[in-house]
Parts: structure tokens; sequence; C-alpha cells
């Protein structure tokens, strides 16, 4: 008995996560990288290693940073019935909402456009670490305004008796079928307004809520109970997570959705990268210099990968 209790302690279930699951987010930066031009694609294939295994840095941040975590999402309900209706220009949605209101219901598309202008400003300064640095964040930010679930108040599935849907549709869905997907999308594109392409990216996963929702519980309905989770042993713990089978279901449904919205995401972020340095009068970028962080700098980011280790995370579990 006491054998079996200890055994119970240790099921731990993989029912959440933080935006895209760290699989997607590295697998989306990567991507973006072939949509630039030749002008381009050489220094980030070069730094190609940082924007990837910096993708998850934006994360890391919420395990310290009080006010990180409403940067990876905006709860369109918590400001208005529709999301048209919310003010596109971050001063006039201060004057309307407040700081307090903003900080609690998520900012990500002025957090986009405000890392988009750092980008620039570090094109302009020719300095390549915060090239490297501002590009892995602006694709994290773009890549979680793609979630749908990233933009409702039900961010996993509370409200309707559905937790631990968003780290189910956004990291087990492709973590499984990402290796099938067709995530070639061709050339970066100017964006001639940057908070307007945020806004839009945004909107377009709004659409979506409502589908992503509604299908899981329409499956859940009628997919049998004893087969809708599978175990799985990590070391000494053991893992509950979505069956395959369960998996293949709700992505068949969907047909498509996360591939669709995962290349939606690749596009994207290559055109704001590609946006920035056209902005920024397309510096040559070969001989660039590396201003190292300083002391603080480095004091931070020790902390952030010591409290990521830790799961002591700030904030809700997107």
């Amino acid at each position: 008995m006491k054998r079996l209790t200890i055994l119970r302690l240790l099921i731990i279930p993989i029912l959440f996560c933080t935006s895209w699951g760290f699989f997607a987010h590295k697998r989306i930066n990567q991507l973006a990288i072939f949509t630039l031009p030749i002008e381009m694609i050489n220094f980030y294939k070069v730094g190609s290693n940082y924007i990837i295994s910096h993708a998850i840095d934006a994360d890391k941040r919420r395990y310290i940073d009080t006010l990180e975590a409403p940067r990876h999402y905006l709860d369109v309900e918590n400001y208005e019935t529709h999301v048209d209706s919310i003010p596109e220009k971050w001063i006039d949605a201060l004057t309307k909402y407040g700081q307090k209101k903003l900080n609690t219901s998520g900012i990500v598309p002025w957090q986009i456009e405000r890392t988009y202008y750092s980008l620039v400003k570090a094109f302009k300064a020719h300095d390549s670490l915060k090239i490297l640095k501002y590009s892995a964040d602006l694709g994290h930010y773009i890549g979680d305004a793609h979630v749908p679930l990233h933009t409702t108040h039900n961010h996993n599935g509370q409200l309707t008796n559905q937790s631990g849907i968003h780290a189910f549709w956004e990291s087990r869905i492709p973590e499984l079928f990402a290796g099938n997907y067709n995530l070639v999308v061709g050339k970066a594109s100017y964006i001639e307004n940057p908070l307007k392409a945020a806004w839009a990216i945004v909107k377009e996963s709004n659409r979506s809520v409502d589908t992503v929702i509604r299908f899981e519980a329409e499956l859940n309905g009628s997919f049998p109970a004893d087969q809708k989770y599978s175990f799985s042993k990590r070391g000494n713990a053991v893992l509950k997570q979505y069956s395959l089978a369960y998996s293949n279901a709700y992505q068949a449904k969907m047909n498509g959705m996360v591939e669709k919205r995962m290349r939606a995401a690749v596009l994207a972020i290559g055109s704001f990268w590609f946006s920035a340095w056209i902005d920024a009068g397309q510096p040559e970028l070969k001989n660039l210099i590396k201003i190292d962080l300083n002391a603080e700098e480095k004091r931070q980011a020790d902390l952030e990968d010591q409290k990521f280790s830790e799961g002591k995370i700030i904030g809700r579990e997107n």
C-alpha cells in the first residue's frame, strides 16, 4: 500500500506549458531564418544556434519578472466583447484601461511593436549580440500571438472544464506531428506598419478560439475515457499526457490548424526581422561589433536560468 501511495505522488500530469512549447518555438525561429534575403541570411545562419537556443528566453524571464507574463498574451474578453473594439495604439489603450488592467489582461501586440523597434535600434548600432537577442525575443512574442489560446481569458480551458488544452494544442500536437508539416513558407516581405501587422496576427488567432475549444469538447464527449491519456516513465516520475490516439483524433479534427498557424508564424517572424533591417537602413551585416553583457545583465541571465531550472514560474500558466 505504501509503495502505491508513493507511486501516485510521483505521477506528474504534463497538461500545461508556457507558450508553443519549447520544441515549437525553437523550430519556428530556426525556419524563419530561411525566409530572409541573401543580404541577411548568412549572418542569421552563423547566429542560428543563438536564435534557436534563445527562442525560449522570454519564457525564462517569466520566472523572475512579474511584468513578463502579460507580454505573451492578450485576453480579449477582459478588454471588450470583440477584439476590434480594443484601441490599437498603446497610448490610447493606456488612457482607456490604465496600466494595471494592461498588466493583468495582456499586451502581446504592443510587446511585439516594442521589441521590433529594439531590433531596429540594434541593427542601426551594428551590435551583433543585440540583433540576435531581439530577433530571438521578437520571434517568441510573434510565435505566441499565433496561438489562439493566447488571445482568450479561457487560456487553458479552465472555464469550460478542459484544463490542459493549452499545452495539448501548442506543445503535444506539434511535438507529435510537426515532422509531417510543410513549413517551407517562401520569402519574407516588408511590413509597412508593425503594430497593425501584430494586431492582424492577434485577430486571426482570436477567430479560432471557439473552434479550438469546441472541437476538443466534442472529441472528449465521444472518445473512450480510458484511452484519452497515456503514461510514460521519466527518471523516477511517471508522466501523464494525452495519448497518441487522442492526439491523432484532435489533429485530424482540426484539419491542419496547428500547421497553418506554425507556417504563418514562420513567415511573420522572417518578415518582421527583414522589415527591421530595412527600417534600420539595410546595414551591412559583416564585421559587426559585439557588445558583451554588463555585470547586471549577466546576473539577470544567471538568475533566469536558476529560477527556470527550479520551475518557480510567476504568473498564470499559459
